[in-house]
């Protein structure tokens, strides 16, 4: 039975998300277009993904720093490419209060061009090499049509930029940590996700490669949840990032940069969430285990009983004891909305007989179980519940993808809510005719070479098998 505050997300699939977000109180819109408050149940989330994914930063050598805001007009402009691919999205400060600056600030819509300018500042031998550094900030970009979190004028997010002495090792790099957001939205997020590399015409400003996770949502559309990017040498000779390497001759570093924003939570959100609010992956719930007591009011010793309970839960899990003069079905109802992945209800009934009920939020089953057995009992949901997410959201990704081999079966595919594999052998000029052409359906990423096949698009010989969906 769904819940009558959240839209039906068979009804009306964006409303359906937007009703998501506002019950389970994420963020409050601003005055500015495209920029949110995070409610506390919002940054709760992205501060256990921040945490989680510095954890395995650091167990690659990567630290973490704090770059400015503002890049120099004339430093932004410096690389082309780069520029051109950001040049409509970007902010710029032209004032210093009534005073006219004499040249104007981007604000940051990337920091590539901070980290150069770091970089460039620390680096002198191949003895200082590789150099792993990361920051969590926000930064900005111009968007027209806005969503919470698929689509903000301001975001955040991981930028994760390292400088290498070699070729080898930065693109050895680049793949690490896309194999490590990989495994950290599969395992962690319970999101199956398509990985490869991504086509010329949808690559990153200024990189030699990209490579990315996509990820597939309940409509059908993609969401592209994290990319690694090879830069090569393209802004180390643009902005003259040099180090002495073992023939003591000067060489420019190689350079990687890698992201992940807060988009990952839109793609949580179309991933599990139900017609009764959110569903979390355990590891990032803000509370993943909500104790409620019933007629404590009547019976002092049942909510004792549930601190007791808390006491030893609370040492390995975060929890809350729901106190409120609420009716018991506000309360449970409230968790299944904020999407707490276990609820525990102890009553007098239960006390009398040392028990307890277990309500597991993906299935709303009920369970009863010893107090005495609670903890261990815990252990097997939290298992289930994580198999359970990921192998429901694996099944409909696989059941998604359609292979065909014409424009037509394509449109068809990607209009009935799939995602299309075919043979592609086009240029980035013919990806953005077949966007034009189809209403916005672009490759998203690189499933295998191939040279077998004749393109879906152009009739040349195809050099790939490429996923093609739309995108949020």
């Amino acid at each position: 039975m769904s819940n009558s505050k959240i839209v039906p997300l068979e009804k009306d699939f964006a409303k359906w998300y937007t009703s998501v977000v506002e019950n389970a109180k994420l963020v409050s819109y601003s005055s500015i277009k495209g920029t949110m408050i995070y409610r506390p149940n919002g940054w709760a989330i992205w501060s256990n993904i921040q945490k989680e994914l510095d954890r395995r930063f650091h167990e690659i050598g990567v630290v973490n720093v704090q770059l400015p805001l503002f890049i120099k007009y004339s430093e932004f402009n410096k690389e082309k490419e780069h520029v051109e691919g950001f040049s409509p999205e970007v902010f710029l400060v032209t004032k210093k209060g009534e005073e006219e600056l004499t040249e104007p600030y981007v604000v940051r819509p990337t920091s590539e061009v901070l980290f150069c300018s770091y970089f460039k500042s620390i680096v002198n031998s191949y003895r200082d090499l590789p150099i792993k550094v990361n920051q969590w900030c926000s930064v900005f970009r111009s968007e027209k049509n806005t969503k919470p979190f698929l689509r903000t004028s301001e975001f955040f997010w991981t930028e994760l930029h390292t400088i290498h002495s070699s070729k080898k090792e930065a693109k050895d790099h680049t793949i690490l940590c896309i194999n490590l957001y990989k495994d950290f939205v599969e395992n962690f997020l319970c999101i199956p996700t398509l990985m490869g590399e991504k086509t010329e015409g949808e690559r990153f400003a200024g990189a030699e490669h990209t490579y990315t996770i996509e990820t597939v949502m309940k409509d059908g559309q993609a969401l592209q949840a994290g990319t690694s990017h090879y830069l090569g040498q393209n802004f180390s000779k643009t902005y003259d990032i040099k180090f002495t390497n073992k023939e003591n001759k000067p060489e420019f570093v190689y350079q990687t940069s890698v992201g992940m924003s807060t988009r990952i939570i839109g793609a949580i959100i179309m991933s599990h969430a139900d017609n009764d609010g959110l569903v979390l992956p355990f590891g990032i719930a803000p509370v993943q285990v909500a104790l409620i007591p019933i007629s404590f009011d009547k019976n002092p010793e049942v909510l004792s009983k549930v601190k007791e309970l808390n006491n030893s839960l609370s040492k390995k899990y975060r929890t809350f004891i729901d106190e409120s003069n609420n009716s018991f079905g506000f309360k449970i109802s409230e968790q299944e909305i904020n999407g707490t992945p276990i609820c525990i209800v102890v009553g007098p009934k239960d006390l009398a007989n040392n028990n307890a009920t277990i309500i597991v939020r993906n299935s709303l089953e009920k369970i009863n179980v010893s107090l005495n057995e609670i903890e261990t009992k815990i252990t097997e949901i939290i298992e289930k519940y994580k198999n359970d997410l990921f192998n429901n959201a694996k099944k409909r990704l696989d059941e998604s993808i359609v292979e065909v081999d014409s424009y037509d079966k394509l449109v068809e595919a990607i209009n009935s809510k799939k995602i299309a594999l075919a043979p592609w052998g086009g240029s980035p000029e013919d990806e953005k005719k077949l966007k034009q052409q189809s209403g916005g359906i672009t490759p998203r990423c690189i499933k295998c070479a191939i040279s077998d096949k004749k393109c879906f698009y152009t009739g040349k010989p195809a050099k790939n098998l490429v996923y093609f969906g739309r995108a949020y």
